[in-house]
Order: structure tokens, then C-alpha cells, then sequence
């Protein structure tokens, strides 16, 4: 008989997540990750679906607290090994539950699925939609077979990313690794500016983020220094059997020199040494849509070799009237951004 109650050992938690049959990592749905969001402020609830004393599934339900609306998070959620309709359904109803007590609006799952192995008439008939929000998850993602010898990695690159990361080492690039967080403002300053540049919204809580997972060296911080100066950074993180290449920025001011590419690299060996099979660039662009704001990044990540991997689109479950001004007010906003 299955019953749902709530997980509070964190091995518990992190032994499930690490079987070698989730490939894919689901980041979000990591204990560390759920720290991360209590920092920020918010309620953090993780459930474990259990079958007498086996785990088969988990999903952590973050409470969101936002201007455009009040929703329950499963991001990357809920996580069932393997997928059985009645354990999903167990979860949704729990979650449900918990949402009216808390006064939501709706809540938004994103599992991470396949999005060719969805049964989109099961999530129709439950009352799910398709959220009105762009591929902020890493939907549509670019993902690299690290398991074959760097040499074959080289060879299976784009001729102009072979070029700039022999150019970078035979410059005077200094290439720093770290898990200390006293490094993490050095990488926040060239972040900042390039949200400015490029006119985003920064990402809440990259520090803290940087914070909980290094404790255990599953995140680590690439620095490129040119002249005394950083120039570039990359944050990685290695968790499971995948490396995630969570957040990048550089100083618009040396564009001439391929720090960046450097830095892709060296996170590449690294994931190899630690005996990682997949790097994880994260999102890119939609290939229908052009003038996507993702396209000079998403050429810099596919250059890199490897494959498209294509996720369901995160899924809303409106709870109350309330959700349509979330829903406008995300479907305009994902129109003028040209997501």
C-alpha cells in the first residue's frame, strides 16, 4: 500500500536521487536545492511516496510567493522510479491538498521527462495545461557524451571551438578552480554586469546556491584571470552522474580573447576526471524560432558537439480564478521578451 509522508533524512533523500537509472539529474529536486530556496526565504516541503519501506518516489514543493502570482513549485518534480500513473497520481493529489491549505493560485510541475515519452491525455484529464512561461528549466537543452577520450571530444567540436581553445592555452590565461566562496563576488561582478548588458533579470540566489552545494565539492567555480584581471567565469555543478554548466558570464571588454571556451573546457575534464557521463550545457534555443534571444549562446554551447534533448514544458494546474492574471501577465511578458 503506497503512503505519502514527509522525508527529513537527507541521505534518505540524496540515495534515491543518485541511482544510476536517473541519468538526467534532476537538479532542482536536490536536498541542497531545497536549502537553497529556505535561504531565500521560502517553505520547503519534500515528500517521499513510499511502498512499505522503499522510496519510489519523491517530489520537494517549493512555496512560491511571487508579484504575478501564489503557486506551489514541483520543479524538476516529482521524480518516480520508474513511472507508474497511480504514484503520480498519489503526488498530485497530496500536493493538491497542500495547495488549498496554503491558498495557492495553481501549481507547476516540470518533470523531467522526455517530452516524446509524455502521455499528454493522462495530464489533460488531471488539469493540467501548458504553462505560458519560456524554457526557463532547461527544456530544451543541449547535452554532451563525455564518456569518449578527449581527443574524440576535440575532434567531434566545431573547427572554430578546436581553434579558440588552442588559441586560449597558448595565451597567458590563468585558469582558477575553486569551491571557496570567497571567489563567488569575483563571478557576481562580471554577472551583474552582463544582466545589465543584456537586459535580464539576475537569477536570485546564485551565491547562495554556490554556498550549500561546494560544501560537498558538487559545485565548482572557473575563473579565467588575463593580465591580473577575471575576465570570464563559469559555475558547474556535479551531481549524480551529470555535469550541469549552470551559469556563465564575461567582461564584454576582452570579447577578443576566448576565455570562455578555456573555461567549457577545462569544466569538460573536469566532469571526466570525476567520472561524470554526461555534461549538461543547460537551455537552449528553440531551432523554429530565429530571433530568440538564446541564439548567440545557444551557438556557443552546441559548437561544443553533442545532441538536443527536448523535456515536457513545465505543466500549470489552476486551482483559482486568480491563475488567469498569472497567466496573462506570464504570456505577455514571454512575448516581449521574444522567448
Amino acid at each position: 500500500m503506497l503512503q505519502i509522508r514527509e522525508v527529513k533524512d537527507k541521505k534518505h533523500w540524496d540515495t534515491f536521487l543518485e541511482k544510476k537509472d536517473i541519468v538526467f539529474y534532476p537538479f532542482f529536486q536536490s536536498w541542497k536545492w531545497g536549502e537553497v530556496q529556505k535561504r531565500l526565504g521560502r517553505t520547503v516541503w519534500r515528500l517521499g511516496v513510499y511502498n512499505g519501506k522503499q522510496i519510489v518516489a519523491i517530489c520537494q514543493i517549493v512555496d512560491i510567493k511571487a508579484r504575478r502570482g501564489h503557486y506551489l513549485h514541483l520543479r524538476h518534480g516529482p521524480v518516480l522510479l520508474p513511472f507508474d500513473k497511480n504514484v503520480f497520481e498519489e503526488i498530485i493529489s497530496c500536493a493538491s491538498d497542500l495547495a488549498k491549505k496554503e491558498g495557492v493560485f495553481f501549481i507547476r510541475m516540470s518533470p523531467v521527462v522526455p517530452k516524446e515519452h509524455i502521455d499528454y491525455a493522462m495530464l489533460r484529464e488531471r488539469g493540467f495545461r501548458d504553462a505560458p512561461i519560456h524554457n526557463m528549466d532547461a527544456e530544451v537543452c543541449w547535452v554532451l557524451d563525455i564518456t569518449k577520450s578527449e581527443d574524440e571530444l576535440l575532434k567531434q567540436m566545431r573547427k572554430t571551438h578546436r581553434y579558440l581553445i588552442r588559441k586560449a592555452q597558448s595565451m597567458e590565461i590563468k585558469v582558477v578552480r575553486t569551491n571557496k566562496s570567497s571567489y563567488i563576488n569575483d563571478f557576481l561582478s562580471l554577472y551583474s554586469a552582463l544582466s545589465h548588458r543584456k537586459h535580464f533579470v539576475p537569477h536570485r540566489g546564485v551565491k547562495e546556491e554556490f554556498e550549500e552545494f561546494s560544501k560537498d565539492d558538487e559545485e565548482l567555480l572557473f575563473l579565467a584571470y588575463y593580465n591580473g584581471k577575471v575576465i570570464s567565469g563559469a559555475l558547474i555543478a556535479y551531481v549524480g552522474q551529470m555535469a550541469i554548466y549552470r551559469h556563465g558570464a564575461s567582461d564584454a571588454r576582452y570579447r577578443d580573447i576566448p576565455a570562455s571556451y578555456l573555461l567549457q573546457w577545462e569544466a569538460i575534464r573536469e566532469a571526466k576526471k570525476r567520472e561524470k557521463t554526461l555534461y549538461n550545457f543547460w537551455g537552449i534555443a528553440p531551432i523554429d524560432n530565429p530571433n530568440h534571444p538564446w541564439q548567440g549562446l545557444t551557438l556557443f554551447k552546441t559548437g561544443f558537439g553533442g545532441k538536443k534533448l527536448e523535456l515536457l514544458h513545465a505543466q500549470d494546474l489552476p486551482l483559482s480564478p486568480l491563475y488567469w492574471k498569472t497567466y496573462a501577465i506570464e504570456r505577455l511578458t514571454t512575448w516581449l521578451k521574444g522567448y
